[in-house]
């Protein structure tokens, strides 16, 4: 498998290799963030709103939503400017595992690499499959999974 830095621009189908990579911008993870997605996803679960609690836990402290996390992934690999003109749509998210606690304060990125792609009826776009791997400030894999996401070919076939 060969490994390549992919570059600035966008991914197109056409370019998608196995191996292919890149990492997106870093974002840390605030009270707001936990706070509103609480109140736009109704999780209120005290392990994410009740601070005493969780100081007793063996977290120390409240943790982000493990959902929240994975929606910040979407907006990194969204704001990487890899998708601002090819992107279709994801398509699925495949195989996603919560490995570590995210906590208020850490700062997640996420790594990136094309594992896969193929065909679809339409020939002006195909599936491209990436393994994600959320990392956090201690260089931990907090999250990790799949995304299938649907490029748009650069030309038409």
């Amino acid at each position: 498998m060969t490994e390549e830095i992919l570059g600035p621009g966008p991914l197109w189908f056409d370019d998608a290799r196995v191996g292919l990579h890149y990492d997106t911008a870093a974002q840390t993870v605030t009270e707001a963030d936990v706070v509103g997605f609480a109140g736009i996803s109704g999780d209120h679960h005290e392990v994410h709103t009740n601070a005493e609690l969780m100081r007793a836990s063996p977290f120390g402290e409240r943790l982000a939503h493990g959902a929240l996390v994975l929606s910040l992934v979407t907006g990194l690999r969204s704001r990487s400017g890899h998708y601002d003109e090819s992107i279709v749509a994801l398509a699925e998210v495949r195989s996603w595992r919560f490995q570590a606690p995210v906590l208020i304060g850490d700062t997640i990125r996420a790594h990136c690499r094309v594992i896969g792609a193929r065909e679809v009826s339409a020939s002006d776009r195909g599936l491209v499959i990436e393994r994600v791997e959320v990392i956090n400030q201690r260089d931990q894999i907090v999250q990790e999974g799949e995304f299938v996401t649907m490029l748009r070919r650069r030309s038409k076939a």
